[in-house]
């Protein structure tokens, strides 16, 4: 089972196109059309998923340019005072919020795939080593992080229904740091 959303999505499109499509009635219409808006719309999600995240911070920071501008507004109005003061402040919280996430999440995924091979290599060079205290700590380690993983995947899944006793398998919020 995948856990990363582009591979699932991508699987999905496959089987909707090979296997689900090819068994729908021609003359069933409405079945072939709703079909089509199925793949359509998960080959939109294919493509805006990797963007989704710089697309907010994107709008964020545009946000964050016209509040700025909008709270520079002079009026003698008391309550328009107040309601531009009151943005001028969650502008500027908004903007340090948009300083701190300037990371890209691909670089995110790219550090767990860099660690998960670089922990494989050390694994692999313990175990042909004759070094058996240094093969026990790593097979430790490992394993627990293993079990904590596992935990964490099948709560990710665990709406999916494959759970033959959901209740416990803890919700992944209550995982999740």
């Amino acid at each position: 089972m995948q856990m990363r959303p582009d591979i699932q999505i991508t699987s999905v499109i496959k089987a909707m196109t090979d296997v689900v499509i090819p068994a729908i009635d021609p003359a069933n219409k409405l079945a072939v059309e709703q079909s089509q808006l199925i793949i359509g719309l998960l080959s939109l999600l294919k493509f805006q998923l990797p963007i989704q995240f710089r697309f907010d911070l994107d709008e964020l920071g545009r946000l964050c340019t016209s509040a700025t501008a909008l709270s520079q507004i002079a009026s003698t109005d008391a309550n328009t005072r107040s309601t531009l003061n009151e943005l001028a402040n969650s502008s500027n919280t908004a903007a340090q919020v948009l300083d701190q996430f300037q990371r890209d999440p691909a670089e995110l995924i790219h550090h767990i795939r860099t660690l998960r091979q670089d922990m494989s290599n050390v694994v692999d060079a313990a175990a042909a080593s004759t070094d058996i205290q240094a093969q026990l700590q790593a097979e430790k380690l490992i394993l627990s992080m293993s079990k904590e993983q596992l935990v964490r995947d099948r709560a990710l899944v665990k709406m999916q229904g494959w759970e033959m006793t959901p209740g416990d398998i803890p919700e992944i919020e209550a995982l999740l740091k």
